[in-house]
């Protein structure tokens, strides 16, 4: 049976920790793309077929070779992030990156190249010809980020290694769904479900509704402008 402070303690740490980590993924992942997708470097190839690769990677395996480095016996045990918080954030990083990273890149591809090389004539820098084409490309990459969040905010199999799901401390609403339907609470386990199926798109729509209003502002602004 679970306690209603483990619920919204499950509840909050899941929001914590895959927001954090989707986050820092966008971090890693938005520029990662788009230095892939508007530049040319020596082994370009190579990472774009690691990119795509870890992309598909399963989590569980993830969780395990996170789990091997930074268990106590492993080359980070001294850092003390096994079965914490952080450990479960590393992981989720882990997952979320390679996804922003793939999509953005795919997205920033799939801009028009005569939209840089008409700023590039208009006196812009490589630097401004690749930030004209991240704005065009913004909702693509929003969609990016939140298919970071949408795939760590369900992961169970990781975050379970990794994390322990120990009562109290490291359950999310999925190891909590996962332990409530093994003890044959069928009933609880599903309104865990739905909380975090809500959560999930509370986020999403918050995200959605956030690049809407900054892109009316934008057009506004620019009709105003052309007005007056």
């Amino acid at each position: 049976m679970v306690t209603v402070s483990q619920f919204w303690h499950a509840l909050w740490l899941s929001l914590v920790v895959s927001g954090l980590a989707t986050v820092i993924g966008a971090a890693i992942g938005v520029p990662l793309g788009t230095l892939m997708a508007e530049y040319s470097f020596p082994g370009k190839r190579a990472l774009l077929t690691v990119v795509h690769a870890f992309m598909g990677l399963p989590p569980v395996v993830v969780g395990l070779f996170t789990f091997l480095i930074i268990a106590r016996s492993g080359p980070l045990g001294d850092l003390g992030l096994i079965y914490t918080a952080a450990a479960m954030v590393i992981v989720q990083v882990i997952l979320a990156a390679p996804i922003v990273t793939g999509l953005t890149h795919a997205t920033l591809k799939d801009i028009d190249p005569r939209l840089g090389l008409q700023a590039r004539s208009l006196g812009a820098s490589a630097l401004q010809s690749t930030m004209v084409k991240i704005r065009e490309a913004r909702a693509g990459i929003v969609a990016a980020v939140i298919a970071g969040f949408g795939r760590v905010i369900a992961e169970v199999g990781a975050v379970t290694i990794v994390g322990g799901a120990i009562n109290g401390k490291t359950d999310t609403l999925t190891t909590l769904t996962v332990k409530l339907t093994r003890q044959g609470y069928t009933s609880l386990a599903l309104v865990v479900g739905v909380v975090l199926i809500a959560l999930a798109l509370v986020v999403n729509v918050f995200l959605t509704r956030l690049q809407t209003d900054r892109e009316q502002r934008e057009e506004h602004k620019r009709v105003t402008g052309y007005v007056a």
